[in-house]
Parts: structure tokens; C-alpha cells; sequence
């Protein structure tokens, strides 16, 4: 959480949380794939909320990040990254991103810099032109030195030209550059409102989806091609035992058999790997100790089946 009042001499090195303000706002962060909205989401809230991979489309759900401050509560609703495709599966995200954007206070559209900004982008702004009231707009990775942030400025410009200079902002989102006036930019268009959740609350995710993204993450940060859009985790059962351990089976799961064993390695190299990555990520996020019993099994071509696709877009 960040504290968004200014220190005084006397204790600049020490920051203080105050009191969460009275403002409130539902803010959905948008941007094409690997644009960095999950980096982002991490560094505001000073959470793991969601999971950052080099691949596109690593986020497939409307995660939850809230942030608290002296200024008020801001919900953040990360969405998968926007792009054309008319496969089932990317169709039914494009949904999911475009319904948030109808129930947002405020929007943060996300850029990445280093990338041209296509025909893809102008997807985006299209779908952003009737928002332009409640938008923020962030060029991001600044710190890499392909970063062109003029040339996305005035792409910008030109695609919204309703948007005030004063709502776009050139930050880097890894390195937590730039990130304290985009919350004040978005407190600007908060409402005076009840605060949605508790103040120390910093997501709203289930116990089992938080642990089903945090073993996807470790898989798909050690696969290649395919396979890392081929998979989902399902966490089939969890049970409290003594000593403040639970117990967790799940199963990654993947629409071939030929993926399998890819996934398992050589004499289950890589599936132990998974497992013990993903029991020290848990131990870091909940307050007991979690003994993983970690599986793969084949789901043959689920990325075509609408009720699973149902159940894992949400």
C-alpha cells in the first residue's frame, strides 16, 4: 500500500498509512497484451496479485487489486490483453475486458512504449473513444531504452483527442517510476463513496484460485511455445490438517498427451520443480504452510469446450 501524503522533514524516512480517505472508485486497467497492466497492478498494491509472465495473455480473468490510502480505496480490475483474434477462447475475453470498461468509475489504459502503436492499439482506443471522461493513460516501460514515449503520446492524442495532456503519464511500472501520479490522477475521478472492501484487504481472490494462478505461473514460466497457452490449474481438493498445514491436490492440466510429458520432464524433473517454486511462492502469501500434491493430467482440447471456458473466464 502506498501512502499518498507528502512526508515532512522531520520524518522523510518514515512513511505512515493513514486512515483510508472517503473516495472509492472501480478502476478496470486495459492495454494489449504484455503491455505490463499486471506489473502495474503488482507494484500499486505492493502485492503479488497477479501473475506476470513474458507471454501474451497470461492474465484470463478480471483480477482484483485494491489499494488503500490516505486518499481513499481504489479497486483495480486487471483484464486479459486486448487484441484480434476470433478464436473461441480470445473472443470470450474480449468480452470479459469490455464489460469491465461499463462498470468502471475510472479506466487506466496501458501502453507499452517499445512497441509501434498499431492497428491492434487503435482496437483498443476504438472501444476507449466513448470513455474518454473517466481515462487515465499510462506509457509504460519507459525504463527500456526502446521506449518511445513521444511517439505514443501523440498516438494518443490524435486517437483521443478529448483526453487532457494532465490524464497521460510516462512511468515505468517495474521500476515503480511514475506510479504515485497515476493513483492521484485516479483519486481525481474517484467519487466520494463507501469503501468496497476492509482497508487491509489488497485482493479479493478465493484461497484455491490464488494458489491455482501461483502453480500456473511457475508452469508457464518454464515452458515454450504452446504448451503455457494449452494449460490451466484446477485445485481438485484442499484440507486444513494440524499444525497449521494445509493440504492441497491439483492437477495441471493440458489438452494432449504429448503435452504431459513435456510437462512432468525427464524422470518428473520439471513437474517437482513446479511444485516446490510454487509451495515457496504460497508460503510467502498465506499465513500457514502448504504441502502440495502436484499432478498433470490430459483435458483433450479444452480451449474449445464453452463450459470450461465458462468456468476459467470469470
Amino acid at each position: 500500500m502506498i501512502d499518498m501524503t507528502e512526508p515532512t522533514e522531520s520524518s522523510a524516512d518514515e512513511y505512515t498509512i493513514e486512515p483510508a480517505g472517503p473516495k472509492t472508485a472501480l478502476v478496470t486497467i486495459i492495454g494489449r497484451p504484455s503491455a505490463g497492466k499486471s506489473t502495474f497492478l503488482n507494484t500499486a498494491s505492493g502485492e503479488p496479485v497477479s501473475i506476470v509472465s513474458p507471454l501474451p495473455q497470461t492474465t484470463r480473468n478480471a483480477i482484483k487489486g485494491i489499494v488503500n490510502t490516505s486518499l481513499g480505496q481504489l479497486v483495480f480490475v486487471d483484464t486479459p490483453g486486448y487484441h484480434e483474434s476470433e478464436k473461441k477462447m480470445n473472443v470470450k475475453l474480449r468480452a470479459l475486458t469490455a464489460e469491465q470498461l461499463e462498470n468502471a468509475d475510472a479506466i487506466l489504459y496501458v501502453i507499452d512504449s517499445t512497441r509501434p502503436c498499431g492497428d491492434e492499439e487503435r482496437l483498443i482506443t476504438n472501444l476507449l473513444r466513448t470513455h474518454q471522461e473517466k481515462l487515465v493513460v499510462a506509457l509504460n516501460k519507459t525504463d527500456d531504452s526502446r521506449s518511445r514515449v513521444q511517439e505514443a503520446r501523440a498516438f494518443v492524442k490524435t486517437e483521443l483527442p478529448s483526453l487532457s495532456d494532465e490524464k497521460i503519464f510516462a512511468i515505468s511500472a517495474k521500476e515503480d517510476t511514475g506510479i504515485n501520479d497515476i493513483l492521484r490522477a485516479l483519486y481525481d475521478l474517484a467519487p466520494e463513496a463507501p469503501h468496497l472492501y476492509p482497508e487491509e484487504y489488497y485482493t479479493d481472490q478465493e484461497v484455491d484460485f490464488r494458489m491455482a494462478e501461483i502453480i500456473r505461473e511457475q508452469a508457464i514460466n518454464r515452458l515454450q511455445q504452446e504448451i503455457p497457452h494449452a494449460l490451466y490449474v484446477q485445485i481438485a481438493d484442499m484440507e486444513m490438517k494440524k499444525d497449521n498445514l494445509m493440504w492441497v491436490r491439483a492437477f495441471i492440466c493440458v489438452e494432449r498427451e504429448s503435452q504431459k510429458g513435456i510437462v512432468i520432464g525427464k524422470g518428473a524433473s520439471l513437474i517437482k520443480t513446479i511444485r516446490i517454486e510454487s509451495i515457496k511462492a504460497m508460503r510467502k502469501i498465506f499465513p500457514y504452510r502448504v504441502d502440495l500434491d502436484l499432478q498433470v493430467k490430459v483435458d483433450k482440447n479444452w480451449r474449445q469446450k464453452d463450459t470450461r471456458l465458462d468456468k476459467l473466464i470469470r
